[in-house]
């Protein structure tokens, strides 16, 4: 989860057992292929510096005292809540406010292969509740797998399940 507003705050945890100087700057690519796909799949993590935390429960200034590892930065791994149980559509609710995407989705590719590997959104925190909540500072990027990597260039985004949860990362 990127937040783009005050704090410094670096977690615990596996970043005590990384070596000097380490820097975790990934691309939109290598996040989707070798932590968000591995994290799907049960499979390890390259580096385990991504917590597993439901970001909903919390403010977005409480979220760095709970990450792992970063500094101005901060990852994790976040189930997927849905709006409504049979619905398509996610509850965004969260702490003292509500996450508002902003722009348009943006396709992330292999480029080893060309293909479609994932989604990238961008969010805005608003402070109180819909529809007259605060705009804050607070920015959120939330990375999702494509379910079909040609759902990736029409923008016809639908979640892929592994284990009957639908997993994403946010920075």
């Amino acid at each position: 989860m990127s937040m783009a507003q005050q704090g410094q705050g670096q977690g615990q945890g596996a970043a005590t057992s990384l070596p000097p100087e380490f820097r975790f700057h990934p691309t939109d690519e290598e996040l989707i292929l070798h932590y968000l796909c591995n994290r799907a799949a049960a499979a390890p993590c390259p580096v385990p510096i991504i917590a597993d935390l439901d970001i909903y429960n919390f403010d977005p200034w409480d979220l760095p005292s709970q990450a792992v590892y970063g500094d101005n930065e901060w990852y994790f791994f976040s189930p997927r809540d849905r709006k409504y149980p049979n619905g398509i559509r996610p509850n965004r609710a969260a702490g003292s406010g509500y996450w508002k995407a902003t722009g348009t989705d943006k396709p992330i590719y292999d480029a080893a292969t060309g293909q479609g590997v994932g989604v990238k959104k961008a969010l805005v925190f608003y402070k109180g509740r819909l529809p007259k909540g605060t705009k804050t500072a607070w920015i959120m990027h939330e990375y999702r797998l494509a379910i079909d990597p040609l759902a990736v260039v029409v923008n016809t985004y639908r979640p892929i399940k592994f284990r009957n949860i639908s997993m994403r990362v946010c920075m």
